[in-house]
């Protein structure tokens, strides 16, 4: 079946260029296919700000951040589809991702001195981009003492802008959107270098209006959760660096304002 009034399918933060843009509309248009479900991709560049995207009362499948989702109380909650699993090591076959802590490839920074850098962060409600480097930071000796920041870069390519012209000297890049660039788009990471990881958390997840119609979220879902047991399904899947799609363990997300907490405890007034 086709709705009336197409639900939204958006790729949210893993627009990273036009061929990877190009990649997500592949998929969208396969998952639409299989569920029957009309999507329409809407553009939602930053730095328009995600909130209203994901107060849309039209959402099919829309990426949204764990972080802001957790930060919700359950009824005001989106309704959560599906988290995919990337193919990449720190994966480890589940839906986390990580942050790399990346610097410019001709400095000399160790792990030792990241405690006295001069760090860049994207906005205050990701979890890739500020919440998962606090946290590092928090857990480094005198970790404490970094004051030195530059925020909000609003995405990994602000972040690599600022690297590259000398503003920050690291930063954190959502692992996931490294390993797209990597794939796909390998000259803009080549200036730079990993440092570290940080701890895993639970994968940005594809989200539905709360809204929306029951019927609608199941196809949805069942279409995003089978997408890896065909052979195209898998090869579309491959081309984004993804495994599959797993059904989000929200005990997971509400996890992530203790740790926040946690880490502003660890850090006092710093950031």
């Amino acid at each position: 079946m086709t709705t009336p009034v197409p639900p939204i399918a958006c790729s949210r933060m893993y627009n990273l260029s036009p061929n990877i843009t190009g990649l997500w509309d592949r998929l969208f248009a396969w998952i639409s296919a299989q569920s029957g479900i009309g999507l329409q991709v809407i553009p939602h560049a930053a730095p328009a700000p995600l909130s209203t995207l994901w107060e849309r009362p039209d959402m099919g499948a829309v990426f949204m951040c764990g972080f802001p989702f957790s930060l919700l109380a359950p009824e005001e909650r989106p309704i959560p589809l599906a988290a995919p699993i990337s193919l990449a090591s720190w994966a480890d076959g589940q839906p986390v991702y990580a942050s790399h802590i990346v610097a410019a490839r001709d400095t000399a920074f160790a792990s030792s001195d990241l405690a006295t850098a001069r760090w860049g962060w994207t906005v205050r409600d990701s979890q890739s981009g500020y919440n998962a480097p606090r946290e590092f930071v928090a857990a480094l000796p005198n970790g404490d003492m970094v004051h030195d920041t530059v925020g909000p870069l609003l995405n990994p390519r602000g972040v690599i802008d600022a690297l590259s012209s000398g503003k920050i000297d690291v930063g954190a890049i959502d692992a996931y959107a490294y390993q797209l660039l990597d794939m796909h788009e390998p000259d803009v990471i080549a200036p730079l270098r990993i440092v570290a990881t940080t701890k895993p958390a639970p994968f940005p997840l594809l989200v539905a209006a709360k809204g929306q119609s029951p019927e609608i979220v199941e196809a949805l879902r069942r279409a995003l959760l089978g997408a890896h047991r065909s052979d195209e399904g898998r090869s579309i899947l491959a081309s984004l660096g993804l495994r599959a799609f797993a059904a989000p363990d929200i005990a997971q997300y509400d996890q992530l304002p203790v740790r926040a907490r946690d880490t502003n405890r660890a850090l006092g007034g710093s950031w």
